[in-house]
């Protein structure tokens, strides 16, 4: 017989169940469609020789503390200065995955008497973060110049005295969309505000060597740029990149950071030879670009819409729907996952097609055909 103490909680676990909200962790099966591992280089022999030299000459697994005690390793600096001059920033911060960096940068970095305005769709660990953060927070319609320039007055006519801050992604990681990031610029610059990038889907992808959407904005004293390890780049952790004095305020303010043990060195170390991989093969992004190309194309016959990257939405509007849809896809060997509420807006539920270099061209041909036999027979 189940604790009384336990049940309240298995009685929410049956609640979202009844909703088609429930979440369970299931193995990797079929053709990737579904991971972040863009690039291809989560499994690149190239970065897996490098992580080897790394342990022969004597590069540790792990830290042993945090970055202010012993867990400070000449990896970790080495790495956030190519970082630094990889991306463009004045400095660069690593930190142990793109949630912490999130965290960190939003509860800290705007002040009370502050203002933060975020896109309605930014990720949750930006929501997190602005969570535990002092300053006031505002959400601004989904990539929406004019209503950020809107609030800004507003907040200034009824007393707001302190620095705006505008947070965005650069890439919608459920819609695949970009943000308007200079027109954005322009409002912060006009606000004397900062801009907060989160480039999580961009960083390895898009812009010159893979630098981003923002690279053009980067090194600039308002700007805070944050380039996710996890995706495209094939790791995890994630570097803050912006000015040496507001990346020396996370050092000393920042709770997720001067609390966490250090990312291993030799993660670090192996992510030196990422960003050299990102110079050297460009090829990578060449390859991905077509595929993205060709599933623009297809999405477009199939759905009248496409989102002109490597995250391609189907909307499909109910739980359950999506549901069907992504198993019926993974009996059909492709491995596409259904997302739902509360990651996307109620009544929003859809697949997420993640295109990689993990794929071949019929391998997405072949799945739009098997998508389009599903969507007929699963209608509801």
């Amino acid at each position: 017989m189940m604790l009384a103490q336990l049940a309240r909680y298995d009685a929410r676990l049956q609640q979202l169940a009844q909703k088609d909200r429930g979440r369970q962790l299931s193995a990797r099966t079929g053709v990737d469609f579904s991971s972040n591992d863009y690039l291809g280089l989560a499994s690149c022999p190239r970065l897996a020789a490098g992580a080897m030299s790394a342990l022969e000459r004597g590069v540790p697994l792990g830290a042993g503390g945090s970055r202010l005690l012993r867990g400070n390793h000449e990896e970790h600096e080495a790495l956030e200065t190519e970082a630094a001059a990889f991306f463009g920033g004045e400095r660069a911060l690593y930190f142990g995955n793109g949630y912490a960096a999130n965290l960190a940068v939003l509860s800290t970095l705007p002040l009370r008497g502050d203002l933060v305005l975020h896109d309605a769709l930014i990720h949750a660990s930006a929501h997190a973060g602005i969570k535990a953060g002092r300053a006031e927070a505002v959400a601004v319609r989904h990539n929406d110049v004019e209503a950020c320039e809107e609030a800004i007055r507003h907040w200034r006519q009824n007393g707001g005295l302190g620095t705006p801050w505008i947070a965005v992604e650069s890439l919608y990681s459920m819609d695949g969309d970009h943000a308007p990031l200079q027109d954005l610029m322009s409002v912060a610059d006009r606000h004397d505000g900062f801009l907060f990038v989160d480039e999580a889907h961009a960083s390895g992808v898009w812009g010159p060597d893979g630098r981003g959407f923002a690279a053009d904005l980067e090194g600039r004293e308002n700007v805070l740029v944050l380039h996710t390890c996890g995706k495209a780049l094939g790791m995890s952790g994630a570097f803050v990149a912006g000015s040496a004095v507001l990346l020396d305020y996370l050092v000393n303010h920042a709770k997720p950071f001067i609390y966490s043990t250090a990312p291993s060195p030799l993660q670090a170390a192996s992510l030196r030879e990422v960003l050299r991989i990102l110079r050297d093969e460009p090829e990578r992004r060449w390859r991905l670009h077509h595929l993205v190309h060709l599933a623009d194309g297809l999405s477009t016959d199939l759905l009248g819409t496409s989102s002109g990257s490597q995250i391609q939405p189907v909307v499909v509007g109910s739980n359950g729907r999506a549901i069907r849809l992504a198993e019926r896809l993974r009996r059909d060997g492709f491995d596409v996952r259904a997302i739902r509420p509360p990651t996307v807006p109620a009544g929003t539920a859809r697949l997420r097609i993640s295109i990689t270099c993990n794929v071949e061209e019929q391998d997405v041909r072949s799945l739009f055909d098997h998508l389009a036999v599903a969507l007929m027979e699963i209608s509801s």
